[in-house]
């Protein structure tokens, strides 16, 4: 699973097979089919172990004891940061594995689909939580909340920077995020 993860993650879904995937896990193609009954199935517990370690980043984030919006910005410079560490290490900016996974397979697969549909929206509720709490404290104005829109705009940037292949282009991505939850004056930054 970890090597289908990096290559769907470094180059796609559709540009490898099973037996690329087998290769880079030193598995037998047989031994593939003992646990999967396809690639798709192998995608969804792609989707389902890359989520769960992303995810145990983003509670913890999340939940710091840190002022709501500190915790969104620590969010956000956590994607940056792995977009930079992608870039540093790869040389190239693999963007975000569920964000390439959805625009790739959203029109060809159902239940790819689904399940990308199901972690976007956890993902919205996580955030949306903590903007409830930044409004609540004062630090973005009351009915500015939006998650999604937060969402896309961190998913966006993301794929601008994967496109050209230059994890600077996110450089402003909290000062874009800022302007779109509509904040009041800065609150002292936390690291």
């Amino acid at each position: 699973m970890d090597a289908a993860c990096e290559l769907m993650h470094n180059r796609g879904y559709g540009s490898i097979g099973v037996a690329e995937i087998c290769a880079s896990a030193d598995v037998r193609k047989g031994s593939f089919y003992h646990f999967f009954e396809s690639k798709q199935a192998l995608t969804m517990e792609v989707i389902d172990m890359h989520w769960a370690r992303q995810r145990a980043v983003w509670v913890a984030v999340l939940g710091a004891d840190f002022p709501a919006l500190h915790r969104i910005e620590r969010l956000v410079r956590s994607q940056v940061d792995g977009q930079r560490s992608a870039k540093e290490s790869l040389g190239v900016v693999n963007g975000c594995l569920l964000g390439n996974l959805a625009l790739e397979l959203s029109t060809q697969d159902a239940l790819v689909q689904r399940r990308l549909a199901e972690v976007f929206e956890e993902q919205i509720a996580m955030v949306e939580a903590v903007l409830v709490e930044a409004e609540s404290e004062g630090t973005i104005p009351t009915g500015r909340t939006n998650a999604r829109g937060l969402l896309a705009q961190v998913e966006g940037m993301v794929l601008f920077a994967k496109l050209a292949n230059d994890p600077d282009l996110l450089d402003d991505l909290w000062a874009h995020t800022r302007m779109l939850l509509g904040t009041v004056p800065e609150p002292a930054r936390a690291r």
